[in-house]
């Protein structure tokens, strides 16, 4: 897991419309891995940004959220629940390991490669906050909470 002061990881992938997204270097960016997009916790996860998404804007904080979904399949998940926040697709969990977020999970009793629920809020090109098997729930609003406290 990276920890606060670490540097952020660049990465530069594909969102749900195609068009390649880049890490910015300046600001304050939210990138939350999530296993499987039209999941029932990561619909919840995704939701719950997409609720709290005027909160994020007014503080001007960019929200990604990665998984190793194809486009496709994001495009459909972002229309489907009206989200807001970029989704960004890793198909071969690159960015994700750079992240400590990737690896072997045993899914219905098969291993199988799959993005973890970690969190990392950035500033400037640091990792500021680092949270590791988040709850899907309520982890927008607590995200804000503790952006607000730095």
């Amino acid at each position: 897991m990276l920890e606060p002061g670490d540097d952020a990881p660049a990465f530069a992938l594909d969102n749900h419309a195609g068009e390649s997204v880049a890490l910015p270097t300046e600001g304050t960016v939210v990138v939350y891995f999530y296993p499987r997009a039209d999941t029932p916790g990561c619909t919840t996860e995704a939701c719950s940004f997409r609720d709290a998404w005027n909160e994020y804007e007014s503080r001007g904080i960019d929200v990604f959220g990665v998984s190793d979904n194809p486009v496709e399949d994001l495009a459909a998940f972002r229309a489907e629940h009206s989200l807001t926040v970029e989704l960004l697709s890793d198909p071969d969990g690159a960015v994700a390991s750079a992240y400590d977020s990737y690896g072997e999970k045993n899914v219905f009793g098969d291993t199988v490669k799959r993005t973890f629920r970690n969190t990392y809020v950035v500033r400037d090109g640091t990792v500021v906050l680092a949270y590791e098997g988040v709850d899907p729930e309520d982890h927008a609003d607590e995200l804000l909470a503790d952006i607000d406290s730095l």
